[in-house]
């Protein structure tokens, strides 16, 4: 195994290592470990069993927490960070090591998305319920917008490089910083990378370690500040982890492909009625409190 590879897919274990460990000493110290719902756990699974296939994890998970009204929506962005890392790293290792791609574009790109992870991750933890139910409801909007330009292929479809130099390099590093950022207030980074490497003119398979691999980084980045804050749902985070990971497993080495064109167009009615639906919660008033004399 080529040397950078075996680097990364380390430093991919030791991030897991020390998110786990993390996460559970927080869980430990608050008192909040708590068995999740089995509508939760069911969550999990179907969310990252798709995410493994390239359907993306985010909005399918937003849509189905919020359908079960199981979390409110100032937590969402915290919980699908902090509940889809530990399956995600698992996709990062599975990828890396089966799909072909240029190391150096991989560790540079993996680097910005880290970085806009942690940016974002600061600023989304102040923020208000309203602003975050309009940042994801917009957000979501955009993401949908350009899953629709996928499946109709307005995009191109991709070229044959496994990696990227100069001024393309210099734009996917800008593009995955970007993607990294917006992970952070629950968009999902699969449909913004692949149109980037069909645009750039990558084999669009090497979205798939990119996109699991930046994740699989950045997602324990951003967490760590979720967790520090306490703006996560507890009992939904540890469903999705749970059955989150044998999701990933069936879906990496059992299904391997999917006929999916038909799934994208439901989760694309069904991501438009959730970002609809948050952009009305927070339009509407804000509930009076009256306080005890």
């Amino acid at each position: 195994m080529p040397l950078p590879k075996l680097i990364l897919l380390l430093l991919l274990l030791g991030f897991a290592l020390w998110f786990t460990i993390t996460w559970v000493l927080a869980l430990r110290r608050s008192g909040q470990f708590c068995v999740p719902s089995p509508y939760q756990f069911v969550v999990g699974f179907i969310t990252d069993f798709l995410d493994t296939l390239g359907v993306g994890s985010f909005a399918t998970t937003t849509a189905l927490l919020r359908a079960g009204k199981s979390v409110d929506d100032s937590k969402l962005p915290g919980t699908l960070n902090v509940g889809h890392t530990l399956p995600t790293i698992l996709q990062a290792l599975i990828f890396i090591e089966f799909v072909k791609i240029d190391m150096w574009t991989l560790w540079l790109l993996i680097i910005a998305s880290i970085v806009g992870a942690y940016a974002g991750a600061s600023f989304v933890t102040r923020l208000p319920k309203r602003m975050i139910q309009i940042g994801m409801g917009t957000a979501l909007l955009i993401a949908v917008t350009l899953v629709i330009a996928r499946l109709m292929k307005w995009t191109p479809e991709g070229g044959t490089e496994l990696g990227l130099s100069g001024t393309f390099l210099a734009i996917g590093f800008i593009g995955n910083f970007i993607f990294g950022a917006l992970m952070t207030i629950g968009v999902g980074a699969y449909a913004p990378i692949m149109i980037m490497v069909n645009l750039l003119g990558m084999n669009q398979d090497t979205a798939f370690p990119l996109m699991m691999g930046s994740c699989g980084f950045l997602m324990p980045v951003a967490s760590y500040r979720f967790i520090k804050s306490q703006m996560y749902d507890t009992r939904a985070a540890i469903g999705l982890t749970i059955l989150g990971l044998p999701g990933v497993m069936v879906a990496a080495f059992i299904v391997k492909k999917l006929s999916s064109e038909a799934l994208h167009w439901l989760v694309v009615a069904v991501v438009i009625y959730t970002a609809l639906s948050m952009i009305y919660a927070a339009s509407k008033p804000a509930e009076s409190v009256v306080k005890a004399e």
